[in-house]
């Protein structure tokens, strides 16, 4: 079991939380009546809506943890999923995600996840129609690199 099947079988107890396909049709989804909290794009990552603000609020905590991921200017951040204390991390988040859309809710839909694959660029641009997408459950980038990002902490 991964650490993402994890997240979510716990996931799944909360009482207010349920979960489906999220709109960007990628993976699974978490949410309330009208907002999606997480989405789970692959087995090592989960994608999580705290809003704006809320980011703004928490950035120099989030950016001392490796397992995040933060997008400047986003209202969704990434938290790569490895370890039993990396779910930990992510419930928590979860949790004040919940708190900060009870807080602002005003009946207006959650913005949609700014997940996307990255493009690889094809060697032979010119007889290539197009970049080609990497595999989703790598998100384009190979699991050493993804080792060498959770050493090095975020933004340095």
């Amino acid at each position: 079991m991964t650490a993402a099947d994890r997240a979510m079988a716990q996931l799944e107890s909360w009482p207010n939380l349920v979960s489906g396909s999220p709109r960007c049709a990628v993976g699974r989804a978490f949410g309330t009546a009208g907002d999606e909290i997480v989405h789970f794009h692959s087995n090592d990552a989960a994608d999580l809506h705290l809003t704006r603000a809320a980011i703004e609020r928490l950035l120099p905590h989030l950016r001392l943890s490796t397992a995040i991921r933060v997008r400047p200017g986003a209202s969704w951040i990434t938290v790569l999923l490895d370890c039993d204390a990396d779910i930990a991390l992510l419930l928590t988040l979860v949790s004040v995600a919940l708190k900060e859309h009870g807080a602002a809710h005003s009946g207006r839909a959650t913005p949609p996840c700014d997940w996307e694959l990255p493009a690889i660029p094809s060697l032979h641009t010119a007889a290539s129609p197009g970049p080609v997408a990497p595999d989703p459950a790598h998100r384009g980038m190979p699991s050493v690199w993804k080792t060498v990002g959770r050493l090095i902490p975020h933004g340095h």
